[in-house]
Parts: structure tokens; sequence; C-alpha cells
């Protein structure tokens, strides 16, 4: 895939994402030295936390759209996993590191000053602007869900485009952490304790903990090298049983190269009648009917082999049941 073909969605979906969190991070900066709010200077890290982590994964983006070369011939789709990666290093380190920190001393200090109308107006914008950030998001999650006739948890669950899950779950925490601070302000206003405000700072941060751990361990599940889901799987393995020419289907296997590259290898058993030709003919026939059927298929190997036994079952990677594996449910 060329660097011009990267997922125009995507791309627009990090980059608004990505200057509503910046034009709130520097608002809530304000917001929380004007009015001295421990929740809300952590929100404010929670903002430049999220527009570091969108720098990243544009970067993850377009470098990850590089197209192939003779030094890396299935491209470079897996490099997006490294920088979403890191994005979810920095909102673990930067984010929640802040916010915890500032928390627990804001608890022992137990000191405000400033004023609050400030923040309260900024809560209200930023809730605002980041409930339109969301709002594309979910747009762009329902439409991927759509096309791969699954349920957008699902999809979000199981999708190999880290970064719209990224920016997904990214605005979801930064509204509720919205609330969370809105509420540690108005309870510290009205009781005149700060405990509320550290305490919303904290919660904040381990909101954030959580939101870098789930994007963290699907990066690495990627990195490794996920297969696709078992219903594509199974998909995949019925197309390539139905070929005119073949007997059975010995091993599949399957790995994720990238947000839109999946490769296919199989062993296959063609028919002891089947000429050369016969095989060629087929193994086109199969790229043809994979390809059409799940676009997102870049590569497919085929490799002759002789059954094993009749009657003996397909050995495939993905026989453990119930164990959820990506690029789609």
């Amino acid at each position: 895939m060329a660097e011009a073909e990267v997922k125009t969605e995507s791309v627009g979906t990090v980059v608004v994402a990505g200057a509503a969190n910046l034009a709130i991070a520097i608002a809530k900066l304000v917001a929380g030295l004007i009015s001295g709010s421990a929740a809300m200077l952590s929100e404010a890290a929670h903002s430049v936390a999220d527009t570091t982590t969108e720098v990243l994964l544009y970067l993850a983006l377009r470098r990850g759209a590089r197209p192939a070369d003779p030094r890396h011939p299935f491209g470079y789709g897996k490099e997006s996993y490294v920088w979403a990666f890191l994005a979810a290093l920095f909102t673990f380190v930067a984010g929640a590191g802040f916010a915890i920190t500032h928390g627990v001393t804001t608890i022992l200090v137990h000191e405000h000053t400033g004023s609050y109308l400030t923040a309260y107006v900024v809560l209200a914008v930023s809730f605002a602007i980041e409930s339109v950030s969301l709002a594309r998001a979910v747009r762009q999650v329902r439409g991927e869900s759509k096309r791969w006739g699954t349920t957008p948890r699902r999809y979000l669950r199981l999708t190999a485009d880290t970064t719209v899950k990224a920016v997904f779950l990214e605005d979801s925490a930064a509204l509720i952490g919205l609330l969370l601070a809105a509420a540690g302000l108005t309870l510290s206003h009205l009781t005149g304790d700060e405990l509320w405000d550290g305490i919303a700072s904290i919660l904040i941060g381990v909101l954030l903990l959580v939101v870098a751990a789930v994007l963290a361990r699907s990066n690495i599940s990627l990195l490794v090298g996920r297969a696709v889901s078992e219903r594509v799987h199974r998909r995949i393995e019925q197309e390539l049983a139905q070929l005119p020419t073949v007997d059975r289907v010995d091993t599949l296997m399957t790995m994720v190269l990238g947000p839109d590259d999946i490769l296919v290898a199989a062993k296959v058993d063609f028919r002891d009648d089947a000429t050369g030709a016969e095989i060629e003919a087929a193994a086109d026939e199969a790229e043809r009917r994979l390809t059409g059927e799940f676009p997102e298929i870049a590569y497919v190997f085929l490799d002759p082999t002789r059954s094993r036994g009749a009657g003996r079952r397909a050995r495939t990677t993905q026989d453990e049941p119930d164990r959820p594996v990506d690029q789609e449910a």
C-alpha cells in the first residue's frame, strides 16, 4: 500500500482529535493555574498526553503505509504498531504519572488558591469539543463494523486499526476524566476540602493507566504477529476447500501485517489427477476469491502437499475455542 493510499478516514479522525486536544490542553492549563485545581491540572496533563499520542498515531499511519521494498518485502505495516505502542507508553508515563502524583500532593498539602469559575467554564467547553472528536471516531467505528458485519464493540476489541481504537478510547476517557474533574472540583468548592480535588486527580490517573494498558496490550499482540479472527479464518478455509481441484486444506495460517494487510499461507492437498496447469489456475482463483471477499488480504501463498490420511482433520493454528484473535470479528 503506497503512502498516498493511507486510510484517509483514520488520518482525518486522528487530526481532528489532535487539534481538539491541543486547544483543550492550553485552556485546561490556564484554568488549572488560575483556579489552583489539581484535577484541572491533571486534565491538562491528560490532554497534553492525548495530543502527543495523536502525533504518534499520525506517524503510525504515515510510516506504516510506506510501500514494500527489497529489504521489507511485506511492507511497513507493523511499524504502525511500534508508534502506537509508544503512544500508549507516553499516556502511561506522562498523563497517568502526573495525574496520580499531583493528586497525592494535593491531598497531602491540602491547599487551594484561585477562582473556580474559570475551571467550570473550561470544563464545559472542553466537554463539548471532546464530544465532537468522539462523535467522529464513533462514526468511523460504526461504518467499519458494518462493513465487516459485526458489532461496534466487537470491532473495537478485534480491529487491527489501532489508531481509530486509540482515538475512541482516549476521547471516551477524556469525557469521563472531565466528569471526574468537575465532580472533584465541585465537591471541593462546596466543602472547602481539597481532598475531593486530589481524589479526582488520582482517579483520572488511574483511568489513563487503564487506557494505556489496553492499547499497549493490543499493539504488542499485533507486533508479535496476530492471526485473523476465527470467523474470517473459517471463511478463508471454506473458500480454499471449495476450489474444484482441492481435496482438503491441511494447514492454514494467517497473520495481520498491518491495519490493511493480511497474509494467508496454506498447505493444500490437490486432487491426485490435477495437472500443473490446473493447480496454477486454482492458486489464481484462490487469490481472486479471497481478495474479493476480504480486500485486506494482500498475500496468498499455497503449498501443494500430499494427503496424510483420509479423514484427518485439517491442522490450523486457531483451533483453540473462544480465543479472540484479530482483524475483525
